[in-house]
């Protein structure tokens, strides 16, 4: 069984219960909250009975249903199926993911999963949504198809009760909904307002305990030891990889990610598939058709995938989270308690950039890598086209972390042979010369009109560099120092389809930083429009027409 704490400042009462089950010593808990303690204020995994960091409220029902999604389809050979339990509080039942989380527990059955809500009617600065109207719950988790145990969450018995009664349950979540008071017991505390995070003073500590009488210091029960998860390196997968696409085609990247990852999840079974229903947008619908048992559809709720993901990433799972980049963004959030929760989750965003065209701005992806970048340990990729986009796919799967890769909507031109290789932190030269004046670095679509750029460029008498930069976090540095000395000017025109501030040239600015180089950005500045590729292009100027001019006015 499992226990995760999705009211994350309940800490103290977290790491209480694992002392008196001797997972340590009862003086260590006078460390909470100290600098070096493993008892974070919010649970961690520094803490190893920590399944997931939650503190950010809403979030741990979600990632309790993705651990129990995968316990059950793991389906383990034990006796009785191990069961998430998943301690709510009622102030997060305000939040929108507890009830995308609930419709994802009763549309995939999971009787595993036990909800326990804490209703004490007191939030943060004021009386909860519902105060103790039980029933009120009771209604909504009903509506969500859980079954649902109302008891007085002060009694031993009725909680007994409730919890054997919970484990015999069939087809559904269970949600025990418990009415309780904060500071039971405790006359000045017992229902008050106004002790949100507070701790008791010397004298009000002395007046608590002797109103709550004895306590039995010698209370002790054996805890179960189950293996730890640990997630260790993962190993760079040696698939043989196999193209039904061959240099020239014209093959959006976008395409190759459901094909190359079904190819990866025929030989490692712990690759799963996550969704938002846009399988037939982002292609993951191929890995749907070879592996239905490990596709997961989590329809048009981002925030609960991203959790559901993390929930299975802490089982030793490797999901694969794909929907629009544009619609990650809402589950930015989601995607940084992942990482807190030392959870290693890949997420591939379609639909990047103006280049989409005709759907607008609204389905632009323009955000991510400024979203993505800022995590710490994270890699961003975007290849510019088929070989790369797979190759880069298996890379991934041996990161350690949130990986991201970005994907195209348009048809780019197969570009590398099948025996290229391409390595996170890496970039190819694509043209080059003894007398190059500079160096265009460009990603994702950008890499044709860089090519094209140059082309013209050419015909005209000047020579530049163009550089095919992938990998975007970690950058080339090496291959961006070694492009400046080879060139006659120390400048770096970097060109992508993103918002300029937190995007691809932030990271080449910085890697050359004190080399005294010009990097010299082109991104998109302001909100586009609905248009074709290549009206959208040239608007937001990046396309191979504003690469020209601004090489010129460069060299001017």
């Amino acid at each position: 069984d499992r226990l995760l704490f999705s009211k994350g400042h309940a800490a103290p009462l977290f790491y209480a219960m694992y002392a008196v089950a001797g997972a340590m010593p009862l003086a260590e808990l006078q460390t909470l909250r100290k600098f070096g303690s493993r008892l974070e204020g919010h649970p961690t995994p520094e803490f190893p009975y920590t399944d997931a960091a939650t503190g950010s409220l809403g979030q741990g029902l979600s990632i309790g249903g993705g651990m129990a999604y995968t316990i059950k389809n793991l389906r383990l050979k034990t006796k009785k199926t191990p069961r998430v339990y998943v301690l709510l509080g009622d102030g997060e039942l305000a939040e929108g993911q507890v009830w995308e989380a609930a419709n994802f527990a009763s549309h995939y059955r999971l009787n595993n999963l036990i909800a326990i809500a804490d209703i004490n009617r007191l939030a943060q600065s004021q009386e909860t949504m519902f105060g103790h109207h039980l029933e009120q719950y009771q209604h909504r988790f009903k509506a969500f198809g859980f079954e649902t145990i109302v008891i007085d969450g002060h009694d031993f018995a009725e909680i007994k009760r409730a919890l054997d009664t919970a484990q015999k349950v069939q087809g559904q979540p269970v949600a025990i909904i418990m009415k309780t008071f904060k500071g039971k017991g405790v006359s000045f505390l017992q229902n008050a307002e106004g002790w949100h995070g507070k701790a008791l003073k010397k004298d009000e500590l002395e007046q608590a305990l002797q109103e709550l009488g004895p306590v039995d210091e010698t209370l002790r029960f054996n805890l179960k030891q189950p293996p730890q998860v640990t997630l260790g390196k993962a190993r760079l997968s040696k698939n043989h990889l196999v193209f039904d696409f061959k240099k020239g085609d014209m093959v959006a990247t976008r395409e190759v990610y459901g094909k190359i990852l079904a190819q990866l999840g025929n030989k490692d079974q712990t690759i799963y598939a996550l969704d938002g229903d846009v399988k037939n947008s982002t292609f993951s619908q191929d890995f749907l058709k070879a592996h239905p048992n490990r596709f997961i559809e989590c329809f048009i709720a981002e925030q609960n995938m991203v959790s559901v993901a993390a929930g299975l990433s802490r089982l030793s799972q490797k999901p694969f989270v794909s929907t629009f980049a544009a619609f990650l963004t809402r589950a930015a959030d989601q995607i940084r308690m992942a990482a807190l929760s030392q959870a290693s989750i890949h997420f591939v965003g379609s639909h990047v950039g103006v280049s989409i065209g005709e759907d607008g701005a609204s389905q632009m992806g323009l955000e991510d890598i400024s979203l993505f970048g800022t995590i710490p340990q994270s890699i961003v990729l975007q290849p510019s086209d088929a070989v790369s986009a797979a190759y880069l796919l298996r890379a991934m799967i041996a990161h350690r972390g949130i990986s991201y890769m970005r994907t195209l909507r348009p048809k780019t031109p197969v570009m590398y042979d099948e025996d290229e290789e391409f390595e996170i932190g890496g970039s190819k030269v694509l043209k080059s010369s003894k007398k190059d004046s500079l160096t265009i670095a460009a990603t994702g679509i950008t890499v044709q009109e860089a090519l094209k750029a140059q082309e013209i460029l050419s015909k005209e008498g000047i020579s530049v560099r163009v550089i095919d930069c992938y990998s975007i976090k970690p950058v080339d540095k090496d291959g961006l120092l070694a492009s400046l000395k080879a060139t006659q000017k120390k400048i770096i025109v970097t060109v992508e389809d993103h918002f300029e501030h937190g995007g691809f040239g932030d990271f080449v600015l910085a890697a050359v930083s004190g080399s005294g180089a010009i990097v010299a950005k082109m991104a998109v500045d302001h909100i586009s429009r609905s248009g074709t590729k290549d009206e959208l292009l040239a608007d937001a100027r990046i396309d191979s027409a504003a690469i020209v001019q601004k090489v010129k006015n460069l060299l001017d």
